[in-house]
């Protein structure tokens, strides 16, 4: 069966296109631009999309059984605040343009449309609240809102036939380059001022597997539904250890954040459709990898500082 990858060359996407890849889907990148050559571990189709809502693009649909919207118009390197100084263009793509997209895969005959969204739909809650699907959301950011109103606009487009769910995602990071703590990495190797922050997180390939498993499950069990993805808590120092200890790099870790003050979000109702997120192992083992990639990058020096 085919699926349509919308944004699939993207940091969270290419996760998504691996993943269905490895389970012998058919994929079809759509975005702006054409993969680049051996982008993926296996050949792939592209279809040019965009998030313009005046543009009727129900032909990219034709092929494609299943539907994965991942694609998001943002300033480079941001998501809320994404908007930078043109709110209205951000609304109008990543909303108007997002919901043209979900009717244009109805009309196609689209079976299954999933939905990347974001923890940013729930708005802001005391810290140390734990986030569940059935409590209230009001996000404060232009970022949340879009999220939370496409997520609306896809359970009211859902019906027999067409079935939608939206997956309320955390940070994501992984072990593809470019990868999310590129910068965060070079400032430590550089000697700048690191803050201690806190985050939680879940890996690209276990945000992957749950986007599959939306298209697997029966759909009456997902059909209109949203669900928390969402793995581990993680400071900038957990992040920064494996580096210093594998580069040799002298400069000093920042201390740890306070993880008590984050709002972890229950995975509970993914977590009984069968998700099993990769936990402290998988983030352990993830940024061994990245440290040994920079280990072995050209100029590299074992003793920095």
């Amino acid at each position: 069966m085919k699926v349509l990858v919308s944004g699939g060359t993207g940091l969270v996407g290419r996760y998504v296109v691996e993943e269905l890849l490895a389970a012998g889907y058919q994929v079809i990148v759509g975005g702006r631009r054409a993969p680049l050559p051996r982008l993926f571990s296996r050949p792939v189709e592209f279809a040019a999309l965009s998030l313009d809502p005046d543009k009727d693009q129900i032909d990219i649909f034709d092929d494609a059984y299943f539907f994965v919207h991942a694609a998001f118009s943002h300033v480079p390197g941001k998501y809320r605040g994404g908007e930078g100084d043109d709110p209205k263009t951000f609304h109008r793509l990543n909303l108007d343009g997002t919901v043209q997209l979900f009717e244009a895969a109805k009309r196609a005959g689209t079976r299954r449309c999933v939905f990347l969204s974001s923890r940013a739909a729930y708005g802001e809650y005391p810290p140390g609240t734990e986030l569940a699907e059935t409590m209230l959301a009001e996000p404060e950011t232009l970022y949340g809102r879009v999220k939370l109103d496409a997520e609306r606009a896809l359970v009211d487009l859902t019906a027999p036939g067409f079935a939608g769910a939206s997956l309320r995602a955390t940070g994501v990071y992984g072990d593809l380059f470019p990868n999310k703590w590129d910068g965060l990495i070079a400032d430590y190797l550089s000697g700048r001022p690191i803050a201690a922050r806190a985050g939680t997180e879940v890996h690209g390939r276990d945000l992957a597997r749950a986007a599959r498993l939306m298209l697997e499950t029966e759909s009456t069990r997902i059909s209109g539904e949203v669900f928390n993805v969402s793995d581990i808590s993680v400071d900038t120092k957990d992040i920064l250890s494996p580096i210093q200890r594998v580069t040799g790099c002298r400069h000093a870790l920042p201390a740890p954040a306070d993880k008590a003050a984050l709002n972890p979000m229950s995975t509970a109702k993914i977590d009984a459709l069968g998700w099993v997120p990769g936990g402290a192992t998988l983030f352990e083992e993830t940024m061994q990898r990245l440290a040994a990639a920079l280990q072995q990058s050209p100029g590299h020096r074992s003793t920095q500082g």
